[in-house]
């Protein structure tokens, strides 16, 4: 490997790339990154922290509000400013990124700070305006430059922001119309509700979050609203209009939704322009895509790539097990696979949607005979204080087995409570030894291993079947 300047170049510098430059240094490679913006790439500066963060802004006036009904009381009427908010979320991204490059140099990886683009299989041009152009090489290289928000080509879309601008507003705006009701847009729609905001959210389905459990969705929906969340559902928004100082959203049906933000969730893409992977051969999706083995080796043996620039499961904790198997299979002569099937996740909306296995719909597909357990109710913390929203817990369990199939949870805390699941999941727990299990009462998560009684369902009766997974 003499003949390059590296053993291994990872290009982007977010959640997978800098784990996968990290843990091949420490193997003994010798390892640089390229990265053209602030380290830790879109979960730390434009996704998961920052937003993480918002939520618990929102959900803070939620207790304030709630606080009542258990005897509490404030001297004045508490007061929110967005600025203050945003100011002291700066600073802790500030202070990620500070623990991002201290990582990288302690393992010894080299920061290359740019734009690369290939010039040939093996090397990479790399150009930053300060510091002009370098020329780097390297014997395997890794792609990992994530995604980067889709906006729907429509009239007077330079008036909208997209989630990457959400973080940087100057303040909070009383109407917000927000375009997509994916993950996305429902949850930066519920941090804007939970902090005063009206929330439109038009989508052009006729329900939110395809390809998770429709029955759970459609649940969500619905606490959504009560909420104050304004769903349009079956509809989509064809051009903006300056309207006096706001904004005008003109609908599919000539509705006219005026706001002073209009925000586009319409989906991501991989972020693959101006790297210059069609000039060297790598196969790309039409999506821009870098096609991969379950080695995540591109069509050119040496450029592997990772996380959501693959289009497989955009969640960061994904992007760094399959950095983690990248680096065992080639640099720890360990080969190992990804297995994709139990892996959790949580929509941030207020309540929270979490989930882990297959949906119902899914788990028909499969050909498995499904026994579905749900509950209803409403969360005890909601009954002092007068709050009229509930919680959801389902579970699917194959007939023949009486495997687990997939645990789907809406309420309060849900991505705590299923993140326990995902472990019983792996190890293939069954509905009977579930059973066994003693509750910790009170709280919401024991209904999960009280559900008595199954609700079953012939494929097809009640069950809106699809073909899209997540």
């Amino acid at each position: 490997m003499a003949e390059y300047d590296y053993d291994l170049l990872v290009i982007g510098a977010g959640s997978g790339g800098v784990r996968a430059a990290r843990v091949a240094a420490k193997l003994g490679a010798k390892v640089a990154i390229v990265e053209k913006q602030e380290l830790g790439g879109t979960c730390v500066n434009r996704g998961c922290v920052p937003k993480k963060l918002l939520v618990y802004a929102g959900r803070f006036r939620h207790e304030v509000e709630d606080m009542a009904g258990f005897g509490w009381t404030l001297p004045g009427e508490p007061s929110f400013d967005w600025g203050t908010l945003i100011a002291n979320k700066d600073a802790e991204i500030r202070r990620l990124n500070g623990i991002y490059d201290r990582l990288l140099d302690d393992s010894g990886v080299d920061l290359v700070e740019g734009f690369a683009s290939f010039t040939d299989p093996h090397t990479v041009e790399v150009r930053d305006e300060a510091k002009g152009t370098r020329s780097v090489s390297a014997a395997k290289i890794l792609v990992t430059t994530g995604s980067t928000p889709y906006v729907v080509p429509i009239p007077g879309r330079e008036l909208g922001i997209t989630s990457d601008e959400v973080f940087h507003l100057k303040e909070l705006p009383k109407r917000i119309v927000i375009a997509g009701g994916g993950y996305i847009g429902l949850e930066m729609g519920s941090i804007f509700r939970t902090l005063g905001s009206e929330v439109h959210v038009v989508h052009r389905r006729d329900h939110v979050l395809a390809g998770f459990d429709q029955q759970c969705t459609e649940f969500l929906a619905s606490q959504l609203r009560l909420g104050g969340m304004h769903l349009h559902l079956g509809h989509t928004i064809e051009k903006l209009t300056e309207k006096g100082e706001g904004i005008g959203c003109e609908l599919d049906d000539g509705t006219v939704l005026e706001c002073d933000m209009a925000m586009a969730a319409t989906g991501r893409r991989p972020n693959t322009g101006g790297l210059g992977l069609e000039g060297i051969g790598v196969d790309l999706a039409s999506s821009g895509a870098v096609l991969v083995d379950d080695d995540f080796r591109s069509s050119v043996p040496h450029i592997f790539a990772l996380g959501d620039v693959i289009e497989r499961i955009p969640l960061t904790p994904v992007a760094i097990a399959e950095a983690m198997v990248f680096v065992n299979t080639q640099f720890a002569d360990r080969p190992q696979q990804l297995d994709y099937l139990h892996i959790p996740t949580t929509i941030f909306t207020t309540p929270e949607f979490a989930t882990v296995g297959m949906s119902e719909e899914h788990a028909w597909e499969r050909g498995h005979q499904v026994h579905c357990y749900h509950s209803e109710f409403r969360p005890m913390r909601n009954t002092l204080s007068g709050r009229h929203t509930k919680s959801l817990m389902k579970m699917l369990v194959d007939e023949r087995t009486d495997r687990v199939l997939g645990v789907h949870v809406v309420g309060p805390d849900a991505g705590e409570i299923v993140q326990g699941f995902a472990v019983a999941l792996r190890c293939g727990i069954t509905k009977s030894e579930l059973d066994k299990t003693i509750g910790i009462h009170p709280t919401s998560a024991e209904e999960l291993v009280q559900l008595r009684d199954p609700v079953k369902r012939a494929a097809g009766a009640g069950v809106k079947m699809k073909t899209e997974e997540h």
